[in-house]
């Protein structure tokens, strides 16, 4: 599995870039995965149509966008670029919105990145780390944070009103010997839905509920198939639309980073 470092360079960091609008932001984060050899510029033209057709999905925590599209021809290699914003702008997102960041993903297929992501979700849910991030002098300050050399707190996002379902008196969900299904649905299967896939799983770790629930991060088409397999969706707003009746419970989560707000959610689910 890739590390954070391994697929963002020093080059395809741009700090206080100035953009009009949503679409030249993405531009930004697509024209640094075009030079860093990552994509070919008809890739950024597939980020900014996928947000056309989906809506702004990938505003997937507070300030942050996470632009990507499906695997194509366009992709070279598995890479990330890095856009801070001058000036933050409106994606049209109803609780995430302005962006000042902008990370751009090229992914070859659906695996590679995993552990990448699921360490860049964890330091944006780190309060200390998140800020270093932000106030980052220069790309290589920058990388060293994301390295965890600097900036992170230690802590974990919080889980909600108690923290650990056990001292509820909650039991895991159908017996000891019962394994669920819960999917983690975004537009292309590759980017958002992982992240909220790796924050369900601290969720679910904190419960000691591992064992007994699967996570799978898919996209909208292939979810409408694995439904009848799950017992719950978790997705955003716009996918949410998307997918429709699906004959599973589906919870929408606007902040793809916080413990809270998916403890709630795992919390309505099995009504805990």
């Amino acid at each position: 599995m890739a590390a954070l470092s391994d697929l963002l360079p020093v080059a395809a960091v741009r700090l206080d870039v100035r953009a009009a609008d949503w679409r030249e932001a993405i531009r930004a984060a697509g024209g640094l995965l075009t030079e860093t050899g990552a994509t070919t510029g008809a890739y950024t033209a597939e980020m900014i149509r996928n947000v056309e057709e989906n809506g702004p999905y990938i505003v997937i925590a507070p300030g942050f966008a996470f632009a990507h599209a499906r695997p194509s021809p366009a992709v070279h290699r598995t890479g990330l670029s890095w856009v801070r914003l001058e000036q933050p702008v409106e994606f049209g997102h109803a609780s995430n919105d302005p962006v000042y960041l902008v990370v751009g993903l090229a992914a070859e297929d659906s695996g590679a990145h995993t552990a990448a992501m699921a360490a860049l979700a964890k330091l944006l849910a780190d309060p200390a780390a998140a800020r270093a991030l932000q106030e980052a002098a220069d790309p290589e300050a920058l990388r060293a944070v994301l390295a965890g050399e600097t900036g992170k707190s230690g802590e974990t996002a919080e889980t909600g009103e108690t923290g650990v379902a056990g001292e509820r008196g909650a039991r895991p969900p159908g017996g000891a010997a019962a394994v669920h299904k819960i999917l983690t649905v975004c537009g292309n299967g590759v980017g958002t839905s992982l992240f909220l896939k790796n924050t369900l799983e601290q969720v679910l770790d904190r419960w000691g509920w591992a064992r007994h629930v699967t996570v799978e991060a898919t996209d909208t088409i292939s979810a409408k198939g694995k439904a009848s397999e799950a017992v719950a969706i978790l997705t955003s707003r716009e996918i949410a639309r998307t997918l429709g009746e699906v004959g599973v419970p589906v919870t929408v989560v606007e902040d793809f980073t916080s413990g809270r707000e998916v403890d709630r959610a795992l919390r309505a689910t099995y009504d805990v």
